[in-house]
C-alpha cells in the first residue's frame, strides 16, 4: 500500500529487500511450513524499537507488513505485523511479552480504512505533543528529558518515554498532560542506550547502530573491556552516540580474556646486566611483550614472547639477570598480509593517463594528408634540395614563418 511508505515507523516488508524498520527480523523460515507454532502467534511492531506478540485467535491469513488492529488497554492498538511463522517463538524468548492474565493479547482485525485514518492522525500529533511535553516539563523545574512520544492507534492512550538520572516524581506532571492532551497519559523511562536505539543514527564504524537494528538487551560496558584488548582510553573514541560506552567493546573480550589467562602481569619490569627494561606494549594473539629501556638508551623497542617474560620474571625473583633482553622474531602471517587486486574490470587507475599505442594511431591517419604528385612521374623519388624554396597556400604569395 502507498500509504505505508510514508509512515515513520520503517518501510513495509517485501519477499526480496525485508523491511528497513529499526530491530528488524528476517524470516529465513519463510519457505518452511509453520509446525512449531500452532497458535499462530505473530510478531507486531510499532513505532521505532516497541514490539509485541499477540494469538491470532480469528484464523486471519497474515504476511508480514499488514497493518492489523491488535488489543490493547484501553481500547486497540495498530500495527505492522513484522513476522508470523515458526521463527516467532524464537524471538519470544529474546524479547518481553506482555501477558493479561497469563494469556497473550489478540489480534482483533486487519486495519479498516478508518483504523489506518484514526493511526495517521495520532502520528501527526506526535511531534508537537512531544514539544509541549518538554516546555511543560522544564516549566514544572523536572530534572527529566522527554525523549518520545507515542499514541495509541485509537489516539485514546499517549506513551511518554523520558531519561533522567534521579527519581522524578511526575504526579503533578502527570495531571497536566491529561489536562493539555486530552488522553490517558502512561510515563516509561529509559535509559541513554535506548534513547540512541529509538532514534537511530550511524555509528563510527559506517553502519547502522547495533542498539537500533538488533540489540535488546544491554549489557552494561566498563573501561575494563578497553583495557583487556589493549585499546587507548580515549573518550572520545570509546564514547557512542548515547554518551555511554560502546556496546562493541565487549563483543571480543571473552576472546581477550581467554588468550591472557597464562599472561604475566605486564607492570613487572625486566632486569638485565644492562639495565632495566618497561613494558610498553602487547600483541595479544601473537604472545609478544614489547619493551623499551628504562633510561631511554638508545636501542628502540625489545619483542620479547610471553614464555620468555615469564622466565625472566622468575630468574629476577630469584636473584638473577639475563646479561642482555634478546628481541626475537615476529611472526608475519603471509595471509595477513593486506593484497590490492585490480577489481574494476582488471584495468590500471592511470589507464587514461597514457595513451594507448591504437589511439595514437588513429590520430596520425586523422592528421596525415595525400602529398601532391607531380605530372612528372621522374620526379616522384626526388628530394627537394636545400636552396629550393617550397611556397605554400596561394601562389606568388611566400610562406609566413
Amino acid at each position: 500500500m502507498n500509504y505505508q511508505e510514508k509512515l515513520a515507523r520503517g518501510c513495509p516488508s517485501s519477499g526480496v529487500g525485508g523491511s528497513s524498520a529499526k530491530l528488524d527480523v528476517y524470516n529465513w523460515l519463510k519457505d518452511v511450513p509453520n509446525i512449531l507454532n500452532p497458535d499462530d502467534i505473530v510478531e507486531v511492531r510499532f513505532k521505532n524499537t516497541r514490539k509485541d506478540y499477540y494469538r491470532n485467535v480469528n484464523g486471519l491469513k497474515l504476511k508480514e507488513g499488514e497493518v492489523v488492529a491488535v488489543e490493547a488497554s484501553p481500547g486497540h492498538d495498530v500495527g505492522v505485523v513484522s513476522l508470523v511463522g515458526d521463527l516467532v517463538l524464537k524471538q519470544m524468548n529474546r524479547h518481553k511479552v506482555t501477558y493479561v492474565d497469563g494469556e497473550l493479547r489478540k489480534v482483533y482485525r486487519k486495519a479498516k480504512p478508518v483504523d489506518i485514518q484514526k493511526w495517521e492522525e495520532a502520528m501527526a500529533l506526535e511531534h508537537d505533543t512531544m514539544l509541549k511535553a518538554r516546555k511543560i516539563a522544564e516549566d514544572l523545574r523536572l530534572d527529566m528529558k522527554i525523549g518520545d512520544v507515542e499514541y495509541q492507534g485509537d489516539k485514546t492512550k499517549a506513551i511518554f518515554y523520558y531519561i533522567a538520572d534521579e527519581r522524578v516524581d511526575f504526579r503533578q506532571l502527570i495531571k497536566v498532560y491529561a489536562e493539555t492532551f486530552r488522553t490517558r497519559i502512561e510515563m516509561r523511562q529509559i535509559g541513554a542506550r535506548q534513547e540512541a536505539g529509538r532514534i537511530g543514527g550511524i555509528g563510527s564504524c559506517g553502519r547502522e547502530l547495533c542498539c537500533s537494528s538488533w540489540i535488546t538487551n544491554f549489557v552494561s560496558v566498563t573501561t575494563n573491556a578497553a583495557r583487556y584488548q589493549e585499546i587507548s582510553l580515549n573518550p572520545q573514541k570509546l564514547a557512542g552516540q548515547c554518551g555511554k560506552l560502546k556496546c562493541c567493546l565487549n563483543y571480543e573480550l571473552d576472546c581477550y580474556i581467554d588468550a591472557q589467562k597464562d599472561f604475566p602481569p605486564n607492570n613487572i619490569p625486566l632486569e638485565t646486566e644492562k639495565g632495566i627494561y618497561n613494558f610498553l606494549k602487547a600483541d595479544i594473539f601473537k604472545r609478544m611483550y614489547w619493551y623499551a629501556p628504562a633510561d631511554n638508551q638508545p636501542g628502540g623497542q625489545v619483542a620479547v614472547s610471553v614464555d620468555k617474560v615469564k622466565e625472566i620474571i622468575r630468574l629476577n625473583k630469584a636473584g638473577e639477570k639475563v646479561p642482555q633482553l634478546m628481541a626475537e622474531p615476529v611472526a608475519v602471517d603471509k595471509n595477513e598480509v593486506l593484497d590490492y587486486h585490480k577489481v574494476v574490470g582488471q584495468d590500471s587507475l592511470d589507464r587514461f593517463d597514457t595513451p594507448s599505442s591504437s589511439s595514437r594511431n588513429r590520430r596520425k591517419k586523422k592528421r596525415r594528408k595525400p602529398s601532391p604528385r607531380s605530372n612528372n612521374p621522374s620526379s616522384t623519388n626526388q628530394k627537394p634540395s636545400g636552396n629550393s624554396q617550397q611556397n605554400y597556400g596561394k601562389p606568388g604569395k611566400p610562406r609566413k614563418r
